[in-house]
Parts: C-alpha cells; sequence; structure tokens
C-alpha cells in the first residue's frame, strides 16, 4: 500500500487522507474486517456510536497486532445521547468498547436542531470537556451546514477540526465545503461514491476506461485532489485493496472539471437534510 498522505487539521493534529469506514458492517464481522483493513496498511478507522460495532473495532486493531498509537480512530455521538450527562455516560461507554483510553477525533453525529430545543451548542461543550481532558485528541462535527457551524462558532472558543459531511460528484456540497475551507475545517466525505452510485456513470466508465483505474478509484482520487478525507467500507479486501491504489496517477484539470460536472444538486444528495433531520434511535 502507498503511503497515504496526511491532513493537519486546525489544531495541529494529522489525519490520514484515506481512511476505512465501517457503516452497516454487522457487528460480528467488523473485527475481521478491521484486522483485514488494517494488514493491508489502513491506518484509520471511521466508526461511530449509532453503527454499534464500537467493539469490533477495537477487537480488530487489538487481533491485527497494532499499538493503539498507530491506529486513527474517529467515533460519533449518537442522536440520543445529545443530553449532557448522557453524551459524558455515552463517551465512556465509547471509550470502554473500544478498549482506549481516547479517541483520535470524535463528533457530533447530527446537529438536530429541532430536537433538544435546537440546543446542539451545549453538546458541543461537552464535547470541549473530553478534548480538555485528552481523551478526544480532536473534536468536530458531521452533516453541519454553516449556519449550525455559526451557532458553534459564536457560542464557544473551539473550531470544529473536520465535518464529516456527504460529498460526491452527484452531491458535492461546495457550500459547505467552502465554509470549511475559509474556517479551516477540514471536510470528510460520507457516501464518496454515492453508495455505488455514480460508478455506472458514462463518464466516470470512460475516466477510468481511459486510466486503467476503476471507477472507485476515478472517484476517490478526485476527493483526494479536492482535499476531501475519504473512508470507503467494503467487506471484500480486494475491494479494501484496490481503494488503497489512489496514490501512483492523477487527474488533470479537465478530468477534475468533467466529474464535478456531475453535479446535480439537491436531486443527488442520498441522506436527509441535516436542516430537518430529527431521527432519534429507541
Amino acid at each position: 500500500m502507498s503511503t497515504v498522505p496526511t491532513v493537519t487539521l486546525n489544531d495541529g493534529s494529522q489525519i490520514p487522507q484515506l481512511g476505512f469506514g465501517v457503516y452497516e458492517i454487522p457487528p460480528a464481522q467488523t473485527a475481521t474486517a478491521v484486522r483485514q483493513a488494517l494488514e493491508i496498511g489502513y491506518r484509520h478507522i471511521d466508526t461511530a456510536q449509532m453503527y454499534g460495532n464500537e467493539a469490533g473495532v477495537g477487537q480488530g486493531i487489538r487481533d491485527a497486532g497494532l499499538d493503539r498509537s498507530e491506529v486513527y480512530v474517529t467515533s460519533k455521538l449518537n442522536n440520543s445521547n445529545h443530553e449532557p450527562d448522557t453524551a459524558r455516560r455515552s463517551f465512556d461507554a465509547t471509550l470502554a468498547a473500544l478498549g482506549s483510553e481516547y479517541v483520535d477525533l470524535f463528533l457530533i453525529h447530527w446537529p438536530l436542531p429541532t430536537r433538544y430545543g435546537g440546543d446542539f451548542l451545549s453538546t458541543w461543550k461537552v464535547l470541549e470537556e473530553f478534548a480538555a481532558s485528552g481523551r478526544a485528541r480532536s473534536i468536530g462535527v458531521s452533516n453541519f451546514l454553516p449556519a449550525h457551524l455559526e451557532v458553534l462558532a459564536k457560542g464557544s472558543q473551539t473550531v470544529p477540526a473536520v465535518n464529516q459531511i456527504e460529498v460526491h460528484p452527484y452531491y458535492p456540497n461546495d457550500e459547505v465545503r467552502a465554509y470549511g475551507l475559509e474556517h479551516e475545517i477540514a471536510t470528510e466525505a460520507w457516501a464518496p461514491i454515492a453508495k455505488g452510485r455514480v460508478l455506472g456513470d458514462p463518464t466516470i466508465t470512460a475516466i477510468a476506461e481511459r486510466l486503467g483505474k476503476t471507477p472507485a478509484q476515478v472517484v476517490l482520487r478526485w476527493h483526494i485532489q479536492r482535499g476531501d478525507i475519504v473512508f470507503p467500507k467494503s467487506v471484500s479486501p480486494q475491494r479494501m485493496k484496490e481503494n488503497t491504489g489512489l496514490f501512483d496517477f492523477a487527474l488533470d484539470g479537465q478530468t477534475m472539471a468533467d466529474i464535478s460536472g456531475l453535479d446535480k444538486g439537491v436531486p443527488g444528495r442520498l441522506g436527509p437534510d441535516p436542516d430537518t433531520f430529527d431521527w432519534i434511535p429507541e
């Protein structure tokens, strides 16, 4: 596996630009998938309380025989855990499940502006506590829009290190990315290949054929050159390995523009609207 570049976050820490995501990997399969990814060479794992597989991530790291310090681990606060005391307890549970004294990055998973009286600022201030204690090396958010980020900017002293948002060629989410760039908030892209929907696009397949790369490699390379942090998910070791083959080629300016031109706007979005999404798991 080629050396993965790192992105320097606004708190001075560094995150590998390519990682391995475990969204929708069943808990019973997570340890094996994580171990395989680490054996291939990944050193960045993205999980969440909502996924129910944090324990498998911790087990996979141990099964791979790696020291905890060798792997960058992200988790996220579940939507049901926004109340400050609940957030504190759930964070303790996250560390226990991972079998770790810290996480490298901890995020608020969704802003939920129509829940909890619209008060995600109090939740953010609890994450500041985690950072101050060193139990979260970096803190950030996920699915926050510029208006949500402005609430944090006006009410706290900490700028989120990252904002993990839906980004792919059909929905580049450029307005949110531009806000992040202006305020030194790194963009992490979830659904970077649009859950596979862009892989059959004629523009993508033509580029892949011309370059001798897979469609997924082409799309992931587009993200890398834009500066996005990506963590594609697969339980297939072959695809895990293919997804690391991003650093021995480059897309020229016209090719980048052709891929960016696939933007469908809001109709291209796969996930819910962060302004109205209010789902809380039972």
